[in-house]
């Protein structure tokens, strides 16, 4: 994970220190100096480090989480006023002042910055959210008005268990505690391996509902990110499949299953991962609504958003859609998002010919930090629009 972007964080970790080394700290004794980049220097060597080691994360990740709390802590509001004094700087001199407000911005831009890692990191991933969304229709079934969906998503269980290990269970029963008629997961269930989730296994075949748990698998869940033998990854999403109907799941690898009420029933179908770029494309729309009609109401899971403008919407009369993948950024701030900027539809409720995509921001995260965007499950009630 650190490889790619290594050149990056080691600029970003020099530069900004040689900066205020530079214009406070040179007429000071050396072992001052030293001791300034003391701090700098451990965390060079610790990206060298996490770049060179294999896989995409390591089975535990605590070091590494350490490693990036510790550049939320140091690194960043370091950058950020060193920016802000350069920026000053230039300033200053173009217009001939001698004060620097640049300095005085950067300071507090960079206590700002503290306090975002700091409660993005340790109060931000518990406070889980239920959000109440209700949804109308003409369409629907009269016998599935009052239908209660509860949607979860991205609970890359490797970073639960390292770092909020008894949380799951809160979620979990949080979720059980919504008394659904049906429970819907969108993928992402594993960080890199199912190993992660035998020491949970307990909690998520707990999760119950009338008509049952159905689930499809995210980017995380097939054995992309693992540096093995293509036999070893083969095998490993073989078992993410076996271990989810294990817990009583019913996972739908491009695929239906229809909930009947009388005469009347609704499809959920399961379409597999279909990203983009680098991400699984693995999505089989086709096969995934086989068997359907026009006259169907169809609710399609799928892990990846990007996927319902795409394919889903000109392809398909699927009404909703219900997706996860992006944790909706997790950092806002004003109202703004990270994922914005490369996902059209990156959290909450669109709509566009009388379809619908909802895309939930998930309950976990393969990095522990949530700030502006708490981790939420999302309770759905279907309604009869009037006619």
């Amino acid at each position: 994970m650190i490889a790619k972007i290594a050149i990056l964080i080691l600029a970003g970790i020099l530069l900004p220190h040689l900066y205020i080394d530079l214009h406070y700290h040179y007429r000071k004794p050396l072992w001052k100096r030293l001791l300034w980049w003391l701090p700098s220097l451990l965390l060079m060597g610790a990206t060298v480090y996490f770049s060179l080691l294999p896989g995409f994360i390591t089975d535990d990740p605590t070091a590494l989480f350490a490693y990036l709390l510790a550049l939320g802590l140091i690194t960043l509001p370091t950058a950020v006023y060193a920016l802000c004094s350069s920026v000053g700087l230039v300033v200053c001199r173009l217009r001939h002042k001698h004060a620097n407000w640049g300095n005085l911005l950067g300071w507090l831009l960079a206590l700002a910055v503290v306090y975002i890692v700091l409660y993005g990191t340790f109060v931000g991933p518990t406070k889980l959210r239920v959000r109440e969304v209700e949804l109308s229709y003409s369409d629907l079934p009269r016998e599935f008005n009052g239908y209660r969906i509860v949607l979860f998503s991205d609970v890359h269980a490797g970073t639960f268990n390292t770092c909020y290990p008894t949380r799951l269970k809160e979620t979990i029963d949080t979720i059980n505690a919504q008394h659904a008629n049906l429970i819907a997961f969108v993928g992402d269930l594993q960080n890199v391996q199912p190993t992660e989730l035998y020491p949970i296994q307990h909690v998520l075949s707990s999760l119950k509902a009338h008509d049952g748990v159905f689930s499809v698998l995210g980017n995380h869940d097939y054995s992309f990110y693992l540096d093995a033998d293509p036999v070893v990854k083969a095998a490993n999403e073989r078992e993410m499949v076996s271990r989810q109907r294990q817990f009583g799941w019913t996972v739908l690898l491009n695929e239906n299953h229809s909930v009947e009420r009388g005469k009347s029933r609704i499809v959920i179908a399961g379409e597999e991962n279909d990203g983009e770029g680098r991400f699984p494309a693995k999505g089989n729309l086709d096969k995934a609504l086989e068997g359907t009609d026009s006259t169907d109401f169809v609710i399609m899971l799928q892990h990846d958003p990007s996927a319902w403008r795409r394919s889903i919407l000109p392809l398909s009369n699927t009404q909703l859609t219900l997706s996860g993948h992006t944790h909706g950024g997790q950092l806002s701030l004003f109202g703004l998002r990270p994922t914005q900027i490369v996902n059209t539809e990156d959290y909450g409720l669109y709509q566009s010919n009388g379809q619908r995509l909802l895309v939930t921001s998930g309950v976990g995260a393969l990095l522990p930090f949530r700030f502006g965007v708490p981790p939420e499950i999302v309770v759905i009630t279907l309604k009869c629009a009037q006619k």
